[in-house]
């Protein structure tokens, strides 16, 4: 499945549902992908509630939290393993706006293992 296409947000959505629940680590988030392959940008938007996406869309979310936006290959860096999200927003890759508090309450889920293994499953079925 394609990077970043809808069945693969959908993908992503249904394996997170294996996670344990962590109370508290819920937001709405939107993202932005800039110089995508097009020379365009990539908008979608996700509900995380109690550390588990529970809906991923792609387009713009009127309701979210906070936005994060990266470069498509610093996004996809991250997604491989390459990138670490804390350091990707240390070097400024990664802007956040909007409530930073709470989206940056979301940053310790991207370091726990079943995330990480999640991630591996997700690039194994990825076309990027």
């Amino acid at each position: 499945m394609k990077y970043v296409s809808q069945e693969w947000l959908n993908r992503q959505c249904e394996l997170q549902q294996a996670f344990a629940p962590r109370p508290g680590a819920s937001a709405r988030v939107q993202y932005r992908l800039t110089k995508a392959p097009d020379g365009g940008e990539i908008r979608y938007y996700a509900d995380v509630q109690d550390g588990r996406m529970v809906e991923q869309l792609l387009g713009d979310d009127a309701k979210a939290d906070g936005t994060m936006a990266a470069s498509y290959a610093d996004s996809i860096a991250m997604l491989r393993g390459e990138l670490a999200p804390t350091t990707a927003f240390m070097e400024g890759r990664v802007k956040v706006t909007g409530n930073v508090a709470k989206l940056a309450a979301l940053m310790p889920l991207t370091q726990t293992a079943e995330y990480k293994k999640h991630y591996e499953q997700l690039c194994a079925e990825t076309e990027f």
